[in-house]
């Protein structure tokens, strides 16, 4: 018998199984994407968890899915379904006894009727009253007792899930005395644990005495604690979710079921939860519109879905600070929304580990945030797009493979090392290779063949990108304009001219110098105010660490100077119109500017008259240039400008 073929072949069945189930790369670029167009870094990383990398399967189809189910939930009955059910039952126990009344002529009976009378209208004193009544009607006592024994059963299988068969057989004295006495051990183990002393032996013996009636079998005293408080809260808000009459008639009610000693028990057991986690949603309460009436362990049994909705809900707003999707309790999401949702939780994860793990974004106090790798993809991408505008003309010096990194051409060359730019010696590298291998054809390569054109460092440049972050940025649509100028050049100095020293400075009511992530997370400075005196103060300081480099300061603002530092505190100073004052302490910067030999150019956006006058007189001032460019086109004026001043006096 010949054995099994097998062929293999490439796959055609639909995506590749073997596949991550996101483009981590892809995501990346989706957040750059809000990110240039203006949109803020941390709410374009939670939008992207938000609404799933491909729009769908986010955190927010599954938060819709829990608001919901959340709402049918609502809508499933009403909670005063014990007590209705308990008016039931004794209207069906009292017509029954009145029945059996009514055919008996003796004065016995005729006072069993007056007693019956005289009940109070209340459900719970009522049902209180008739504890000693000597009933007539087998059928009146087996209504009667089922008010009891009913409610007993649905408050304690509420509370402990092993006791909701066990609980029928409380109304035995024994099972009563055995229900009280493992409570009271609980109550012994939690408050132990509440004094922080060691319950291991103690929670072994106890689950050896007691573990039948806890199914879950959790494995220590926290997870035990978990199970019971969620249950205690969730009896807690029903309560709470009562008019003052139905809670006063469903206490007494439950007092008259359980007996003194299991109320009192159970009492001490709602205590200690409590005391325990104080976290948990107590003293809420909900009002249910549906029709149906819902005994209290399904009241309860509601009450506490709608509270791991809630808490569901809370866990994938991802709002608080710190917020990650390890909050996300992967268990009660498949518990209240199903598996398939479970499975978006862990692709969410999944794709969250991923960009941790590639280097694309870390985590601080607040949050994600895009790491340098991510920046530098950022800004690479902000730099093509300006570069995809620029064309060949008088502006030259555009092209990105001859921007410059390699520095002027020596005449010398060396061996190639990993990272080098600089352009091969071709020559050398086919000599070194046919010394190698010999003469012949074809020449084959191999890498310490390589050699590189060796260039000198050409002059420096320090460059202070002067970007305004008033609110009138963004409120003009300028802001994403702005964000992509200053990301496209950083990129451009770091990868072509690194030899330059770039200091991005953003200025507001106040001025601050900014790393490239910190631009791309800044937003826009709610106060009012445009201090450009301090902006152009922290340029000057940049500047006069590099003395030997050319001195260049770029300005984007779209607002006149409303701002300065007041000389005496430091403090900054608004007012508006422009006080002399603020003029006179911009200007003086200037000058200081041209002192140390600084060329400085103006980029003035939109059509403000006064900020059109200030710049104009600067630019006369300082004998640098005025700029007036369309927001689209910010970014080609600002790189253009940088690559010609560049090649200055120097």
């Amino acid at each position: 018998m010949s054995g099994n073929r097998f062929r293999y072949g490439q796959w055609r069945g639909g995506p590749d199984p073997l596949a991550p189930p996101y483009d981590v790369r892809a995501a990346v670029d989706q957040v750059g994407a809000e990110v240039l167009a203006g949109g803020s870094l941390r709410e374009a990383l939670r939008d992207l968890l938000r609404r799933g990398p491909q729009g769908h399967g986010g955190l927010d189809d599954l938060a819709a899915r829990a608001r919901r189910l959340r709402r049918e939930t609502l809508r499933r009955g009403d909670l005063d379904g014990a007590v209705t059910r308990a008016r039931a039952l004794l209207d069906q126990a009292l017509a029954a006894e009145r029945d059996a009344l009514r055919g008996r002529d003796d004065d016995a009976a005729r006072f069993a009727e007056t007693v019956l009378d005289s009940l109070p209208r209340s459900t719970a004193r009522a049902v209180q009253e008739l504890a000693g009544y000597e009933w007539a009607s087998a059928e009146g006592r087996q209504s009667y007792q089922r008010i009891l024994d009913g409610l007993r059963d649905d408050v304690l299988g509420q509370r402990f899930a092993g006791l909701r068969d066990a609980a029928r057989a409380a109304a035995d004295p024994a099972a009563q005395a055995r229900l009280a006495e493992m409570m009271r051990d609980l109550n012994d183990l939690l408050a132990r644990h509440a004094r922080s002393e060691d319950t291991t032996d103690a929670f072994a013996e106890f689950m050896r005495r007691h573990g039948e009636f806890f199914p879950e079998r959790p494995q220590d005293v926290d997870e035990l604690v978990d199970v019971l408080a969620r249950r205690a809260a969730a009896g807690q808000r029903l309560v709470n979710s009562l008019t003052d009459r139905q809670r006063e008639e469903l206490s007494d009610l439950m007092r008259q079921s359980l007996g003194d000693r299991l109320a009192g028990e159970l009492a001490d057991l709602d205590a200690n939860l409590r005391a325990l986690r104080p976290d948990l949603r107590w003293g809420r309460g909900e009002r249910m519109r549906g029709e149906q009436p819902l005994g209290y362990g399904e009241a309860a049994d509601a009450l506490g879905e709608i509270a791991e909705l809630d808490d569901l809900l809370d866990a994938l707003d991802q709002e608080h600070p710190g917020a990650t999707l390890d909050d996300v309790d992967v268990d009660a999401v498949a518990r209240t929304l199903g598996r398939d949702a479970a499975d978006d939780v862990r692709r969410l994860r999944e794709l969250e580990r991923e960009l941790r793990r590639q280097g694309w974004v870390n985590r601080d106090a607040e949050g994600l945030t895009l790491s340098p790798k991510a920046l530098r993809r950022l800004g690479g991408t902000a730099l093509r797009r300006v570069f995809a505008d620029l064309t060949a003309g008088p502006r030259g010096q555009h092209d990105l493979r001859t921007a410059g990194a390699a520095g002027e051409v020596s005449g010398a060359s060396r061996p190639w090392e990993y990272g080098d730019e600089q352009p091969l010696d071709v020559v050398r590298t086919l000599t070194r290779a046919v010394r190698r291998a010999g003469p012949g054809l074809p020449v084959r390569l191999a890498p310490d063949d390589f050699e590189v054109v060796e260039t000198e460092r050409r002059a420096s440049a320090a460059v202070a990108l002067c970007v305004d972050l008033s609110y009138s940025m963004i409120s003009q649509g300028r802001w994403g304009s702005m964000k992509q100028t200053a990301l496209a050049l950083s990129h451009l100095m770091a990868t072509r001219f690194p030899q330059d020293a770039l200091q991005i400075v953003g200025f507001g009511r106040e001025a601050m110098p900014l790393t490239q992530q910190e631009l791309a997370a800044v937003e826009p400075d709610q106060r009012q105010g445009t201090n450009l005196q301090h902006a152009l103060r922290l340029a000057a300081r940049h500047l006069r660490r590099h003395p030997d480099a050319e001195p260049v300061v770029l300005v984007v603002t779209d607002g006149e100077p409303t701002a300065h530092l007041d000389p005496d505190d430091g403090a900054a100073l608004f007012h508006w119109p422009p006080l002399p004052e603020t003029i006179e302490a911009t200007v003086r910067e200037v000058d200081r500017l041209v002192r140390q030999g600084a060329t400085l150019n103006l980029f003035m956006l939109g059509e403000d008259e006064g900020l059109r006058r200030f710049v104009d007189a600067v630019a006369r001032r300082c004998r640098g240039r005025m700029f007036t460019p369309d927001t689209d086109d910010l970014g080609e004026y600002v790189v253009s400008d940088y690559l010609r001043a560049r090649h200055g006096r120097r």
